[in-house]
């Protein structure tokens, strides 16, 4: 059995020998990409080619640049989505499982008394506790009525609630912001990362395009001089 010989090539950025099949050819790389292999390492045309390292760093450098001309500085968004397209990886994030990993008990806690602080099954409790307490009281079912009309205790338990109430809101309102704060970030990034790869498609897609019409014309011109050649 003969052994198969593996072609070798050499990268023309960092001058190491890799199989040919791992290499990008000077062809298959667009256009914008290319100007930053140039102005990085002179020399860059047909013939030549590039291994994946190099050719990542050289996209990354490239969306970096076309992001920071129509957006002005990058951010730390911007450069989550950056590193995404280079490693291939899913950037979408649940912003429910974030909160339940980071969030304390207490702010689990908080975001159940409000659920249930703002619900029916809540108004109707209440309501029915406020019913049984006015009535036992103002009655007389009791032979002595633990809180008399005015009702200074029910008066002093209902400003209780509301005193321990109110922040419990408030921290599961805060909780709710941040659960926003997460959504919208993880859609901008989802929407950013989808924007850069329809824009790299159709970036490909020109390219390829380009270089078919390239090829057409080179066949066209061979057949004309090839009629010449018969016509003489």
């Amino acid at each position: 059995m003969t052994k198969k010989h593996t072609q070798m090539a050499v990268c023309h950025v960092c001058q190491r020998q890799f199989e040919a099949s791992l290499l990008k050819p000077w062809i298959a790389v667009r256009p914008a990409v290319s100007t930053l292999i140039v102005s990085a390492a002179p020399g860059w045309e047909d013939g030549k080619a590039i291994c994946r390292d190099d050719l990542v760093k050289f996209r990354h450098l490239y969306v970096e640049q076309m992001l920071a001309q129509e957006r002005g500085e990058l951010g730390k968004l911007e450069r989550q989505v950056i590193e995404s397209l280079d490693n291939r990886q899913l950037i979408s994030q649940n912003p429910q499982d974030l909160l339940e990993k980071n969030g304390t008990f207490g702010e689990r806690m908080a975001d159940r008394v409000a659920l249930f602080g703002g619900s029916w099954g809540f108004i109707l409790t209440f309501t029915a506790v406020l019913l049984v307490w006015i009535t036992i009281n103002a009655i007389g079912i009791l032979a002595k009525p633990f809180d008399p009309y005015p009702f200074i205790l029910l008066n002093l338990v209902l400003s209780s609630l509301a005193a321990i109430q109110a922040p419990v809101i408030m921290m599961s309102q805060r909780r709710q912001e941040t659960k926003d704060r997460l959504r919208g970030e993880n859609d901008y990034r989802v929407n950013l990362k989808a924007e850069l790869e329809i824009r790299q498609l159709h970036e490909k897609l020109d390219h390829q395009m380009a270089q078919q019409w390239d090829k057409l014309i080179e066949l066209q011109q061979i057949q004309i001089e090839l009629l010449e050649e018969r016509n003489k």
